[in-house]
């Protein structure tokens, strides 16, 4: 399965904030909207400075003491996060995915944002694929020709 794919399956809703954004403001958003990671994108343009998981947020809540104040986003975002292309196959993905530690991944494409995947995404879509693949199996079997015996 290629990740365009799983886009297509999900949805390609994007939820953003600006770099120079306040990481309170930040958990606020991924707590309503129930998602574990933002894009920050720069203001005015259509570009994406980083990117902004719970992993961050939690990061920066130890560094200020368990108070966020007017941390602005741009101090704890990941400023180069691994990216994807939507002809990548998830395998690949998934792998790479693996060995950074990494759980959300934007996908992009001749420098436009198409959306972001989770390692929860490309489970869902191994599980669907293999289960798709057990029933085909699972029909070939039971439609296995019958061979005469030997003469």
């Amino acid at each position: 399965m290629i990740i365009k794919d799983i886009l297509n399956l999900k949805g390609g809703t994007i939820y953003s904030i600006a770099p120079q954004g306040r990481l309170a403001d930040a958990v606020a958003t991924m707590v309503e909207n129930d998602i574990g990671s933002l894009v920050v994108m720069n203001a005015g343009s259509a570009s994406m400075a980083g990117m902004l998981t719970f992993r961050e947020v939690l990061r920066g809540l130890n560094a200020q003491h368990g108070n966020l104040g007017d941390l602005p986003v741009s101090a704890v975002m990941v400023h180069d996060p691994l990216v994807c292309a939507p002809e990548d196959t998830s395998e690949s993905v998934r792998d790479r995915m693996t060995q950074q530690h990494v759980r959300y991944v934007p996908v992009v494409e001749g420098g436009r944002l198409l959306g972001v995947i989770s390692f929860h995404d490309i489970a869902k879509a191994a599980i669907k694929e293999a289960s798709f693949e057990n029933r085909l199996l699972k029909r070939y079997i039971k439609n296995w020709p019958e061979q005469e015996a030997p003469r």
